[in-house]
């Protein structure tokens, strides 16, 4: 490698003594390393005079080829301590719903400011299908409600939330402070297939099924948005993460459900094999917009 930097130098220059200086060597190492690989090539590179030299025509098509070898090794050096340096690569990321302005939206907005060089995927889907994408190294983080433990992959809490009823704006309970899991106990709930529906549906049978025996759940295969103008016709009511309210839905109204005391957290779940520093940056990134303990 030395040599063939050094022959580029010598044919950059047209001088020993030049290419020497420039590279902050000896003239006669140069002058030895490219008479050693002219002998192992068995061409001669250049014509030496007193004035310094030229190149050959054998030269100049081995220069040219050299030239070129040498700028993509130069590339795919940098390039890999770009990535190893996490300033370079692509991030797949899981996710259950992006709104504008959530927490979620405003990391990954930051995280692309801050790292142009990152492409951010994005796949959405349900917690369970996002882990499997997961295990199959096909995502490197996915967000999850709530704060799981998996004997497989790591998970921290990054965010968290109210709790929030969404209810027709014509509901008699719409015009107050709030509600409680009794106030909600005769309604129709509805929820999504999709996205974190399946964890509504679980958390609204954790609250009421006890002591609710004519609970309904409908189950509705559309996007946020559909369910949100299906509650303002008045299909039925659903519960949703503070984050939802951003989207100021007409004819819904979102109230603080009053007795859950304590707020959804959201969680980002990653695998212990994976220790690209694409993650860690996303997660530092967290813990600095202030949601989240330090990292150990």
């Amino acid at each position: 490698m030395a040599a063939l930097v050094q022959t580029l130098a010598v044919a950059e220059y047209l001088s020993f003594r030049h290419a020497a200086k420039a590279l902050g060597v000896s003239q006669s190492s140069v002058s030895a390393r490219v008479k050693a690989l002219e002998e192992e090539l068995n061409i001669f590179l250049f014509e030496r005079h007193a004035r310094g030299v030229r190149l050959t025509e054998a030269g100049r098509h081995f220069i040219d080829r050299v030239a070129i070898g040498i700028d993509q090794l130069d590339y795919a050096v940098r390039t890999a301590g770009m990535a190893a340096r996490g300033e370079l690569g692509s991030l797949r990321l899981g996710i259950h719903d992006l709104i504008p302005g959530s927490f979620l939206a405003n990391l990954l907005e930051r995280y692309r400011q801050q790292h142009p060089g990152i492409e951010v995927e994005i796949a959405e889907g349900t917690a369970r299908k996002n882990l499997m994408q997961l295990r199959a190294d096909r995502l490197d983080v996915t967000f999850v409600t709530g704060s799981p433990e998996f004997s497989d992959c790591r998970s921290r809490p990054i965010w968290s939330e109210r709790l929030l009823a969404a209810l027709p704006s014509c509901h008699p309970l719409s015009e107050g402070a709030g509600v409680t899991w009794a106030d909600l106990a005769g309604e129709t709930f509805i929820v999504r297939h999709g996205g974190t529906g399946p964890q509504a549906h679980d958390h609204i049978v954790l609250r009421l099924a006890g002591g609710c025996p004519d609970l309904a759940i409908l189950r509705f295969d559309v996007e946020r948005g559909t369910l949100l103008s299906m509650v303002a016709q008045g299909y039925g009511v659903t519960v949703v993460g503070e984050a939802t309210s951003l989207t100021h839905t007409p004819g819904v109204t979102f109230l603080p459900v009053l007795d859950e005391l304590e707020p959804v957290a959201f969680s980002a779940v990653w695998s212990p094999h994976n220790r690209s520093p694409l993650v860690r940056s996303l997660l530092g990134l967290a813990v600095e917009m202030g949601r989240s303990p330090p990292l150990s």
